[in-house]
């Protein structure tokens, strides 16, 4: 592994953390809490994620968005800010127009990093999303599955079971056991 590892902190956003968003994920409040305790571990090793809608849906995003008009906003929508528990000056933003943030933007913000703290939601969309492909690119992904939410109980589990298939390459864990191996 090259480096300490960097907490990626996935779509930690008003628009899945309001309960009057169509998007709201029941769970958002316990994950921004463990990862709002997770932060200062990680000083200078967060990047933070963001999904945003295209501005022009193409393909299977068009009856995506026909489904979901609300999200259908520019990128600078309040809609898309990130919540001020992990907001900060100067911290690295990747932002994407897919489920999956792992692509060139946080593959160069890790800089040679082969090793990836996922925190964030959905984990049974992109915090999934996230996972896989990094770790088919050589990442080991540690999920903290008490710093992720999904949609409900059953699918936060699903996904956490799905990821846990692919050990040793994906590793599911809790955030106490993260912080003791990095004090």
């Amino acid at each position: 592994m090259t480096g300490e590892p960097y907490l990626v902190v996935i779509d930690m956003q008003n628009v899945f953390g309001d309960p009057e968003s169509d998007w709201f994920t029941p769970g958002f409040a316990a994950a921004a809490r463990t990862i709002e305790r997770m932060l200062p571990s990680f000083a200078g090793r967060v990047i933070c994620s963001r999904f945003v809608a295209p501005e022009h849906p193409e393909g299977a995003w068009k009856p995506y968005y026909e489904q979901w008009p609300f999200a259908l906003v520019p990128a600078d929508d309040p809609l898309y800010d990130l919540v001020a528990a992990v907001d900060a000056p100067g911290r690295v933003v990747v932002t994407e127009t897919t489920f999956g943030k792992w692509g060139e933007a946080l593959r160069a913000a890790l800089g040679g990093c082969t090793e990836v703290v996922l925190v964030g939601v959905s984990t049974d969309c992109c915090v999934l999303s996230t996972a896989l492909p990094a770790a088919d690119a050589g990442v080991h992904v540690r999920v903290v599955a008490d710093g992720c939410a999904g949609l409900s109980e059953a699918d936060h589990q699903r996904a956490l079971d799905a990821m846990a298939l692919y050990a040793p390459l994906i590793e599911i864990t809790d955030s106490q056991t993260v912080l003791a191996g990095i004090r």
